[in-house]
Formats: C-alpha cells, sequence, structure tokens
C-alpha cells in the first residue's frame, strides 16, 4: 500500500508549536520566570519550614500563565495575529489580562522574594520610585484602558503591525502593564486596601465595555492593516472587527468581575482568620 503524504499529528503540532519569528527575548523571559518560581518555592522551604508552601494548583496555574504567554508570543499562532484582527485581539487578551492574572495568583509576594537573586533589591530601590507612580491607584486604572486604545487607534496601530520594533513593544508594553495592575488588585497585604482594589476592578470595566462596543457595531473597517498586508484566513474584514471587537468587550470584562470576587474570597478569609488568631500580625 502507497505510504500517506498526509502530515502526522505529531508533526503538525511541532509545526505551529515551532517559533513564527524567532525572538530570544521572549523566550528568555519565559525560562527567567520559571527559574524564579522554582527558585522561590525551593528557598521557601529552607526560609520558612513552618510556612505551607505553594501545592499543586499553584504550580499549573503558573504554568499555565506561562504558556499562554509563550503560545501567543513565539508560536504560529503570532503569524495568525499579525494577519487577522481578532487572533491580535485574542492574544493581547493573553498578554494583557489572563496570563499576568494567572502569573499573579499563582505567585505569592513572598515565594517572588525568596526566588529572587540578592542583587534585584538593590534593582527594586532604583526602580521603586517608577513603580509607585505606575501603581498609583489613578494612574493604574488610567494607563491599563489607556493602552488598550492607544494601540488601537487605526493610525497608531497599523504602524505597530507594519514594524517588527513597534510591535514587539505593543505586546511588550501590554504584558508589563497587565502584570503591574493584576500585581496591584489581586495582591493581598498589598499597598492597598480590599475596598479600593475593588474599585480599581470596576473602574476598568466602563472603558472596556465602550471600546470593544464601538469596535463590534462600527459600520466601517477601521484597520486596513490588514488588507494590505493580506489576511490568513478569508473571512469577511467587518466580521473580524466584530469577533475582535466581542473579544475586547466580553472576556476582558469579565476578568475584572473575576478578579472582584477573588479580592471579596480574600477579605472573607482575612477577617476568618483574624476571628480566629485576634492577635496575630498581618504578613508584610
Amino acid at each position: 500500500m502507497p505510504e500517506s503524504t498526509e502530515p502526522s499529528i505529531l508533526a503538525t503540532a511541532l509545526h505551529w508549536l515551532a517559533p513564527w519569528e524567532f525572538e530570544p527575548l521572549w523566550g528568555l523571559a519565559c525560562l527567567a520566570a520559571l527559574g524564579i518560581y522554582w527558585r522561590g518555592v525551593r528557598h521557601l522551604r529552607t526560609l520558612d519550614p513552618g510556612a505551607p508552601p505553594p501545592g499543586w494548583p499553584r504550580h499549573a496555574t503558573f504554568l499555565i500563565g506561562l504558556t499562554l504567554i509563550y503560545v501567543v508570543s513565539q508560536t504560529r499562532y503570532d503569524y495568525l495575529a499579525q494577519y487577522m484582527f481578532f487572533p491580535h485581539r485574542a492574544q493581547h487578551l493573553v498578554l494583557h489580562h489572563a496570563a499576568p492574572f494567572l502569573l499573579v495568583l499563582a505567585t505569592p509576594p513572598r515565594v517572588l522574594a525568596a526566588g529572587l537573586p540578592p542583587r534585584a533589591s538593590s534593582v527594586h530601590r532604583l526602580a521603586r520610585p517608577l513603580l509607585d507612580l505606575l501603581q498609583h491607584p489613578l494612574v493604574a486604572p488610567l494607563l491599563f484602558v489607556g493602552l488598550i486604545a492607544f494601540w488601537l487607534t487605526p493610525s497608531v496601530h497599523f504602524d505597530a503591525m507594519l514594524s517588527r520594533r513597534l510591535y514587539q513593544l505593543m505586546n511588550w508594553s501590554m504584558l508589563l502593564d497587565g502584570l503591574l495592575f493584576w500585581w496591584l488588585v489581586l495582591t493581598p497585604h498589598g499597598r492597598l486596601g480590599p475596598g479600593r482594589r475593588i474599585l480599581l476592578l470596576l473602574a476598568v470595566i466602563p472603558p472596556q465595555i465602550l471600546i470593544g462596543a464601538y469596535l463590534t457595531f462600527s459600520p466601517t473597517v477601521l484597520f486596513d492593516v490588514y488588507e494590505v498586508c493580506g489576511r490568513a484566513w478569508p473571512l469577511a474584514p467587518l466580521v473580524d472587527q466584530q469577533i475582535g471587537g466581542l473579544i475586547t468587550w466580553i472576556p476582558a470584562t469579565m476578568m475584572s468581575v473575576l478578579g472582584t470576587l477573588i479580592v471579596l474570597r480574600q477579605l472573607r478569609r482575612g477577617d476568618s482568620q483574624g476571628h480566629r488568631h485576634p492577635s496575630s500580625p498581618a504578613h508584610p
């Protein structure tokens, strides 16, 4: 019998997992994050033997978040994100919302502190004024929503999708801002109390709804760069834009709702622990 010429499932999977345009910085960042997390978990057992170590759900959450970043930035999915609008919006949903959300949930401050090298403390002191500014309660939500609006400005989006350097800057800015915002609003015993964290989560919902609704219900195609470069799939431009608008609208706003539920759960657990141990101090 003649051999089948159809590619095997393994070959197809390797084809899609292979980098579309290899960017060493993304790969190094994923490896560094994995190393810091693993080092933090191991050192925590030595530094604080009495503290409960992160369990497998946290490990799985961290790996899923890191894998999502790799998939949308280094695999063939990046090709779709450059030649279709709605995969691009899904890519930013991962980089700005889902992946940072999962990484922050999986990495308690004590694990991060134990995993970072000693020199990181001096770097943190130098960067502290900038971090304080970016995570200010008035600046953080404006930056979180403002970056979405900025990169979706048609003229800016056109240039970013045609320039490899601007494209990478756009993706990195979304990821870093997502990490800063979700760390601010999801980390208990941080710089903000639960009430202010919930307020920030609710504050970013209406602008995202407006941006998503505008993209969904616009009667004209706003992003002609995909016509210039060609589309990966023969999908009507307006339909492509509408699906991208729905991704910007519904899943993104639901992440804020989920974050609010998590903060409420943290508050409830903190109250119950306070009632059981009224004299125990709060974690720093």
